[in-house]
């Protein structure tokens, strides 16, 4: 315990008296002509450099304040991943406010909650597209003033156009530069410097306001678990109303002076990632799981030779991987079998998907499966698992590339107090809690006790050399009709280790036994099918018998590493994709279970019925 609190005092130490504004003001300072923010364009990418985006945050924040944002006030963002939304999030920061990106797939009455419950003053909207998810509620928003439009801005004079905006704010700080100056030098390190929403399995989204000095803290934590170098290059394609995100590739390149690619749609990803090339990269699981599906569906077209070949030389890799765990030992043997493979293979395959400069790569939000983690592992990457939420800043335990071991979610962050209650749940005291929930005293009351330790929710272990492990959430056990305590997250990612199933949902709660609701993946069941001579849509690939018997198969394996009272006895295999638009899963790609029990509880009692 005085160990934590001394690296704590000392991060404090090293942060003290700092906010976000003086932060970008370093950096700015320190490396004007570096690369900050680059956006896709035709033929290449449009680059700002810190000291350009600096200035232009200044101007932004003139043309807040000119517009009439008083300190503390909200500005809601809606757009995808580009400079113009970091820069309006930052030049609202410097003008006293607070930023709050709302995630894009909202519907119209979670946006009105979610804008009335900030007290959103303004709204920076992408275009015509955002703008057809606030349009419904707007009239129920008079606190909202202002609507700037990136694009395609209507001329009702509710509106601004993002051009116009711009030109307010470079002629209000040309005018008054001391007056900018004033707003972001009155911020403090206890100023909320972001509201963000977590997405929530059920009913409305909570507010969690977060402070300077919480995402101060976390940048420098994250920096001493990843070890990176400055000046280093990164991908921007998670929504910024992801904590991860936020915390990834808004604050933390202001410390790094990292040089931030945008990517506006994540069915480039793919290509980005060969362009970019990144030093750092985070990938919720699906992420993962997508990219390990379109590997293997090339893989499986090469000759038989050319298979064998990769999985000898992945073999080594995994290997060379699990040995590097903490505890265990790279022997000269494994060493030696891993840089054949790597020279022959491994850095070929890694420089064709875009990680051959890959100093950091990591998961997070939900346990990732082993099988995908065992499978980058064998091209010679350690995506490792960091763990956290919103309400805690992002991660507070996390694997290191030089301290790791797999399946878990690492140790506890630098001057982080982490422990397991006596039922089961990861509790957490750091400088990273939230403060509470917003306008919302009784979550806070349950969220955080009178010792401030921030309740998780989630049910997990800690070895002896302090790695921990995340069971399930606390309130998602199953408990069957025998009274037996079920997982089931354990279950659905050995059911998931299979390519053909894109997502999985077990079922079992005071019933006599477990059973899934599966979905095909939408990427891989198509190419599966054709090499196999089957045609048709998706509906139709989830009836056919082939199809079915691999699936079945799929189970049996799953099954074959569960304990008996975990085993699948009957399941359904859906002929839809689930996505966070047809709302069986969450903004950040997690199960929201209540719905799909509900949108699905004709097929579930056809599961029990006879």
């Amino acid at each position: 315990m005085a160990d934590v609190l001394e690296v704590r005092a000392e991060i404090e130490s090293l942060i003290a008296g700092r906010t976000v504004c003086e932060q970008l003001r370093q950096v700015a300072e320190r490396h004007p002509g570096a690369p900050a923010y680059s956006d896709p364009v035709e033929g290449g990418w449009a680059t700002l450099g810190y000291a350009e985006a600096r200035q232009r945050v200044l101007e932004i924040a003139a043309a807040f304040a000119a517009l009439g944002l008083r300190p503390g006030e909200a500005v809601a963002l809606m757009m995808v991943n580009r400079s113009e939304h970091v820069l309006a999030d930052l030049g609202a920061v410097h003008a006293g406010g607070v930023g709050c990106t709302v995630y894009s797939t909202f519907a119209p009455e979670q946006i009105a909650f979610v804008a009335d419950d900030v007290g959103a003053r303004y709204a920076v909207l992408g275009g015509p597209a955002d703008l057809a998810r606030w349009e419904p509620v707007l009239d129920r928003l008079p606190g909202l003033r202002r609507v700037i439009m990136l694009e395609g801005a209507p001329g009702d004079e509710r509106f601004l156009a993002w051009d116009d905006f711009l030109a307010l704010g470079r002629s209000a700080l040309a005018t008054d530069p001391g007056a900018v100056e004033a707003r972001w030098r009155a911020v403090t390190p206890e100023d909320v410097v972001t509201v963000l929403y977590t997405s929530g399995t059920t009913g409305m989204p909570k507010g969690v306001p977060l402070t300077h000095h919480n995402v101060l803290y976390e940048v420098e934590a994250t920096n001493r678990m990843t070890s990176l170098p400055e000046l280093g290059t990164q991908i921007s394609y998670l929504t910024y109303a992801h904590i991860a995100e936020r915390v990834l590739s808004l604050y933390l390149p202001l410390a790094k002076a990292s040089h931030v690619h945008f990517c506006t749609d994540l069915a480039n990803l793919g290509a980005t990632l060969g362009q970019v090339r990144p030093m750092l990269f985070f990938g919720v699981p699906r992420v993962w799981e997508k990219m390990m599906a379109r590997l293997l569906a090339v893989l499986a077209t090469q000759p038989q030779e050319q298979q064998e070949a990769v999985r000898r030389a992945m073999a080594a890799g995994l290997a060379h991987v699990e040995a590097g765990q903490h505890g265990n030992t790279v022997t000269p043997e494994i060493q030696a079998a891993f840089e054949q493979a790597d020279q022959s293979l491994l850095s070929i395959i890694r420089g064709m998907i875009g990680f051959d400069r890959a100093r950091w790569t990591a998961t997070g939000a939900a346990p990732l499966p082993g099988e995908v983690q065992r499978f980058f592992a064998g091209l010679g990457l350690k995506v490792i698992d960091v763990y956290g939420m919103t309400e805690t800043t992002g991660a507070f335990t996390a694997n290191s590339p030089d301290c790791y071991r797999l399946g878990s979610v690492g140790r506890a962050e630098p001057g982080a107090e982490v422990r397991i209650a006596e039922d089961g749940e990861i509790l957490t005291r750091s400088p990273l809690n939230t403060r509470g929930y917003l306008n919302r005293p009784d979550g806070t009351a349950e969220l955080i006790d009178a010792d401030g330790w921030l309740h998780t929710g989630d049910i997990g272990t800690v070895d002896d050399d302090g790695f921990y492990r995340v069971v399930d959430r606390k309130k998602e056990l199953i408990i069957t009709s025998g009274g037996e305590n079920i997982s089931p997250a354990g279950i659905e990612n050995h059911l998931k280790e299979h390519p053909l199933i894109g997502q999985a949902l077990a079922y079992g709660d005071n019933r006599p036994f477990p059973v899934a609701v599966l979905t095909l993946d939408a990427e891989v069941a198509p190419g599966w099918a054709a090499a196999r001579g089957i045609e048709g849509s998706l509906a139709e690939l989830a009836e056919h018998p082939e199809v079915l018997k691999e699936v079945e198969a799929a189970i049996a394996a799953a099954n074959a590493k569960l304990a008996r009272v975990q085993q699948i006895k009957r399941w359904a295999l859906l002929g839809t994709e689930w996505t966070a638009e047809t709302e069986e899963l969450t903004p950040s790609l997690k199960l929201k279970r209540r719905v799909i029990h509900a949108k699905y509880a004709d097929v579930i009692e056809g599961l029990y019925a006879g």
